[in-house]
C-alpha cells in the first residue's frame, strides 16, 4: 500500500537540491547543476569560504533515505522523542486549550476547538488482524458521535482483500456475538468505512464495560480491545465539561448533572498566510553574502544548547536561503540525523544587520512557499507519524496545525488516523 503520509520533504539531507547555492566560487543555476562536482569540490575544500546565495523559490526533494543513527559523544541523538512524546503518554497542552491521553489500547485527542476523537485498536499482542475504530464527537450539548473502521493494511491479506471485494461486501460488527448489523460501504478513497448511528449507539455502551467486540468481513475476523476505551471516554467528557451529565460517554445514573455546563464548540483560529515575496525591497533579487560559520554562529545564540539539539550547524552541508519579503529571509541548516528521523533547523533573518536570526524549528523535514513542515515517525517502519505545521503571516511563521496518526499498531503505512491537538482557520493573501 502506497504510503501517503510518509515523509516526502527531507530539504537538508545529504544530497539534496543545492540549486542556487554558490560557494567557493561555484555556483549552480536552477537547471544545470551536477551534483557530483559540487560533491567533490566541497570535499576538497576544507575551509569553505563566503556562501553566496542565489534567492529562489524552494524545490524540495520528494523522497529521502532513511538515515542511520546520530552518535555523538557515546550517545543516541533523538531531539524527535520530545515530539513524539505525546502520542506515548497522557499529556495535556496548550494552556489546557487541548489534551491527548493514552490508556492500554485506547486513546483520545481533544484539539483546541474542543473536538475529541476517540481512536481503539486491536490488542498490543494481537498483530495478525489490525484493526481500529474512530470516534468523533464535536463540543456542544446537542453533538452526536461519529464513527468509522479501519482494518489493518499492514499486512497485505487484509488489506487486499477488502480493497478487491469494494462495496460487494460490507463489514459486520458483533458485541458479545450479537449482529449489530453491516457498516456503510467501505470507501477506498478514504481506506475506512463509516458505522451506522445504531453500531455507533451500541458501541459506546459496550466500551464502558467488558465487552467482545469483533469486526467481520467474508470469513475473516478482526477483535477490537475494550483496554482502557472507559478511561479515554472518561478523559473526553471531562475536556468537554460533560461529566455527569446525560451526554457522558461514561454515565452516573445517581448524579446526572444539568446540560448547562456542557462546554460550547470553540471557534479555531484564523491564520493570515502570505505567499512570500521573491523581491527584495527595490524589487530586485539580491544575494546574501555572509561565511558559513559567521551564519552558524549568528543562530546558535537562538537555541540554549544547541550542541544537543542541532548538532550538526557546524558541518559543511550546505545552507538553504529563501527571501519571505523585502527585509526578511529563511535561513535552513540540516539539524540532527537519528535512525529513520532527521531535522532541520529553521530561522527567520533580517537580509542585512542588524539580523534578528529567530528560531522556528530544529525539527523541520519540508518547505515550500511560506510553508513549513515537521513529519516525523513514531518507528522505522512508519505506522505511526507526528505532524506539526507552521506558515508564513508576513512577519513570522506561526503554527497552523498539530497531530499524531494514532497508536503504533500496523494499521497502515502513515498511520490510522489525523488526530489532531491544533487547527486553525487558514487565509490566504498574495
Amino acid at each position: 500500500m502506497k504510503d501517503n503520509n510518509y515523509i516526502n520533504n527531507m530539504p537538508l539531507s545529504k544530497g539534496a537540491d543545492l540549486t542556487g547555492v554558490s560557494r567557493s566560487g561555484i555556483t549552480y543555476d536552477d537547471n544545470n547543476y551536477d551534483k557530483n562536482s559540487y560533491k567533490d569540490s566541497a570535499q576538497s575544500n576544507k575551509n569553505p569560504k563566503n556562501i553566496t546565495v542565489e534567492l529562489y523559490s524552494e524545490n524540495i526533494p520528494k523522497k529521502i533515505k532513511e538515515q542511520s543513527t546520530y552518535m555523538i559523544k557515546n550517545k543516541i541523538l533523538l531531539p524527535v522523542l520530545a515530539a513524539l512524546s505525546t502520542a506515548l503518554f497522557s499529556t495535556t497542552s496548550m494552556a489546557s486549550t487541548s489534551t491527548e491521553f493514552t490508556s492500554q489500547d485506547w486513546q483520545v485527542a481533544c484539539d483546541n476547538t474542543r473536538t475529541c476523537r476517540l481512536a481503539g485498536y486491536q490488542a498490543e499482542n494481537n498483530s495478525e488482524f489490525p484493526v481500529s475504530i474512530l470516534l468523533v464527537r464535536r463540543a456542544g450539548a446537542n453533538a452526536g458521535v461519529d464513527g468509522k473502521v479501519k482494518l489493518g493494511g499492514a499486512k497485505d491479506s487484509s488489506s487486499k482483500a477488502l480493497m478487491q471485494l469494494g462495496n460487494r461486501h460490507r463489514i459486520s460488527l458483533f458485541i458479545n456475538d450479537k449482529d449489530y448489523g453491516e457498516t456503510k460501504p467501505y470507501s477506498a478513497a478514504a481506506g475506512n468505512a463509516e458505522l451506522t448511528q445504531a453500531q455507533v449507539t451500541a458501541l459506546l455502551e459496550a466500551l464502558t464495560k467488558s465487552s467482545k467486540i469483533t469486526l467481520a468481513l467474508r470469513n475473516s475476523r478482526w477483535q477490537l480491545s475494550d483496554k482502557g476505551a472507559s478511561a479515554a471516554m472518561l478523559k473526553a467528557d471531562e475536556f468537554q465539561g460533560r461529566v455527569g451529565t446525560s451526554s457522558a460517554f461514561v454515565k452516573n445514573e445517581d448524579a446526572v448533572k444539568s446540560s448547562g455546563g456542557i462546554l460550547p464548540p470553540k471557534a479555531a483560529p484564523v491564520l493570515r498566510f502570505v505567499v512570500p515575496s521573491a523581491k527584495s525591497d527595490d524589487g530586485n533579487d539580491k544575494k546574501f553574502v555572509m561565511r558559513s560559520s559567521q551564519l552558524a554562529a549568528l543562530v546558535k545564540g537562538t537555541m540554549k544548547d544547541a550542541d544537543s539539539v542541532c548538532p550538526n550547524l557546524s558541518d559543511k552541508s550546505p545552507w538553504r536561503i529563501s527571501r519571505l519579503n523585502g527585509s526578511q529571509l529563511l535561513a535552513q541548516h540540516e539539524c540532527w540525523t537519528g535512525a529513520y528521523n532527521a531535522g532541520a533547523g529553521v530561522w527567520v533573518i533580517n537580509d542585512s544587520k542588524p539580523y534578528k536570526p529567530t528560531l522556528v524549528t530544529t525539527n523541520a523535514t519540508g518547505y515550500d512557499k511560506g510553508k513549513l513542515t515537521s513529519v516525523q515517525k513514531g518507528r522505522g517502519i512508519g505506522d505511526c507519524m507526528s505532524k506539526t505545521d507552521w506558515l508564513w503571516t508576513g512577519s513570522a511563521f506561526e503554527k497552523s496545525h498539530e497531530s499524531t496518526t494514532g497508536l503504533c499498531r500496523l494499521i497502515e503505512a502513515g498511520g490510522a488516523w489525523q488526530l489532531p491537538t491544533y487547527v486553525t482557520e487558514v487565509k490566504v493573501v498574495r
